[in-house]
């Protein structure tokens, strides 16, 4: 018999040579029985670039094809493995009787579940981050709420200030927070950014050459200008991340950039300030030693994209014993690669363990085959599916290439809303009221096959129940698809998702 080692080294290696046209699989649900799932279409590109709204224009380019991960393997391997997960804390890894004991607390407080075990098994065979002890996890439910939490832990900086974005704007809010990290540059706190070329595209170069003139070292991911960008030009990979670390000891992440339209309260769904439509999108504050693992994305990122080696690189930040600090993190990093897909994983698996209930919202809703057939077969099995979707959207085409599957969805027993009033924008997720996560990462293909993505998983029953009351208020200003009038739509929505639909691998 092979060991434990030699059989994931095995699982790992046949992921990575998996064969795109093998035969259906199934998958097992949280009651040890196999849910049938259909094989995936494949997703495969020729390089075509979303536009970011109405800021930029779409280039066709020839950079290759690309395909969703395969997870079969790695799936049903887990399901078999037994073993406790690797969970760490600030003193290193625990044993495997204390792993045991951590998951085992965190169970008693909750509904039976499997999804504890079960997804930590899949995340640590495809090589993701470890699960971090005792962080305390804030939900930071709008836009202001992000940034009064990202200015607070600006202003108690003392080591570092490590910022990546892929929207940072020349407006009010991005004056304010620019000014505060010069302020702080000042004060000998090294301040880095990384902005995305695209998602920042119009704002102008001054901004940021202000921010270098401040001391700040700033750097540019993949310049849409090919002659800045040399031989790392890649204008289809982008880095759609948002992430503040601070210290290695806070770090905040989400949907949220650095833009006015995120600034307002989205009560009554309008801008206060300009009578427009106000952004509705979701943050997480970690506090506790999971810092640390968003801070290695960080300088994995800095570095691929040939920025300066910090000087403090190897410092290991002191954290605070807390008693009251419970919350179990992953922090799930995605970049485009045939083995980095992780928050695609970290979805797919997190469906297919669901027992009780998936509770998701996310803005641009584009699934794959396989999401499809997840969903649809974690309904069928009895888990109450409740899916939260932009009623309007800043990329419309993106609207209505989801709505094509709806029919399928509805006739599964996925129950679908549609916001009524602000632009959603969030991505977030709770299942059987102990496994969320709140993140970058869109449910289409382009945040799947080709960003940068980053999303921090937070088993808590404590912080479910947070996640659970934004999800019942976000209900509340949703309408509710129904099937009987979803199949009397007119025809010209019908053309439009069909339309969507033939070019859902580009958006």
């Amino acid at each position: 018999m092979p060991s434990s080692s030699e059989r994931d080294r095995e699982i790992r290696a046949r992921w990575r040579r998996r064969e795109p046209g093998s035969d259906r699989w199934k998958l097992p649900s949280s009651r040890d029985q196999r849910a049938g799932l259909q094989q995936r279409n494949q997703t495969k590109t020729c390089g075509l670039v979303r536009g970011c709204g109405c800021l930029f224009l779409c280039l066709l380019l020839a950079s290759g094809c690309a395909t969703a991960p395969d997870v079969k393997t790695v799936i049903e391997s887990s399901y078999a493995a037994g073993r406790p997960p690797v969970i760490v804390d600030a003193d290193g890894q625990l044993s495997p009787k204390e792993s045991r004991a951590t998951l085992a607390e965190i169970k008693r407080k909750v509904e039976s579940t499997d999804i504890l075990e079960r997804h930590a098994a899949v995340m640590e065979l495809v090589g993701a981050g470890p699960l971090v002890k005792d962080n305390k996890a804030t939900l930071l439910i709008d836009g202001p709420g992000t940034y009064d939490a990202m200015f607070r832990a600006i202003q108690n900086a003392r080591l570092y200030i490590d910022f990546e974005t892929f929207t940072f704007q020349d407006d009010e809010v991005g004056r304010k927070l620019g000014d505060l990290l010069i302020d702080k540059q000042s004060e000998g706190v090294p301040v880095r950014l990384i902005y995305d070329s695209v998602g920042s595209i119009n704002t102008p170069a001054s901004f940021f050459k202000s921010l270098r003139d401040g001391g700040i070292q700033v750097l540019e991911y993949n310049p849409v200008d090919p002659i800045k960008a040399g031989d790392r030009w890649r204008l289809t990979n982008r880095d759609h991340r948002k992430m503040l670390v601070v210290d290695g000891r806070v770090a905040i992440t989400g949907g949220v950039n650095i833009a006015e339209e995120y600034s307002s309260s989205t009560s009554g769904g309008k801008d206060e300030r300009t009578g427009g439509n106000a952004w509705r999108d979701t943050s997480v504050q970690i506090e506790g030693p999971a810092g640390s693992e968003f801070r290695k994305l960080f300088l994995d990122t800095w570095l691929r994209q040939k920025g300066p080696a910090p000087p403090d690189a190897g410092d290991v930040p002191v954290h605070t014993e807390r008693s009251d600090w419970k919350d179990l993190v992953r922090v799930v990093g995605s970049t485009p690669g045939d083995e980095n897909r992780l928050t695609y994983i970290m979805y797919l698996a997190a469906f297919v363990y669901a027992r009780n209930a998936i509770h998701l919202t996310n803005a641009y809703f584009v699934p794959d085959q396989e999401t499809v057939e997840a969903l649809t077969g974690a309904a069928r099995r009895g888990v109450d599916v409740k899916i939260i979707l932009p009623g309007g959207s800043d990329i419309p085409i993106t609207r209505y290439a989801g709505r094509y599957y709806y029919t399928r969805l509805l006739e599964a027993g996925v129950k679908l809303y549609e916001h009524r009033s602000a632009v959603l924008h969030a991505k977030t997720a709770v299942i059987d009221g102990v496994w969320s996560t709140v993140g970058s990462t869109n449910m289409d293909t382009w945040s799947f096959v080709r960003n940068d993505e980053v999303n921090a998983v937070i088993l808590s029953g404590e912080f479910a129940k947070q996640m659970e009351g934004m999800f019942a208020q976000d209900l509340a200003d949703s309408r509710e698809i129904r099937l009987e009038e979803w199949n009397t739509r007119p025809l010209l929505p019908r053309i439009r998702e069909w339309l969507g639909r033939l070019i859902s691998h580009w958006l």
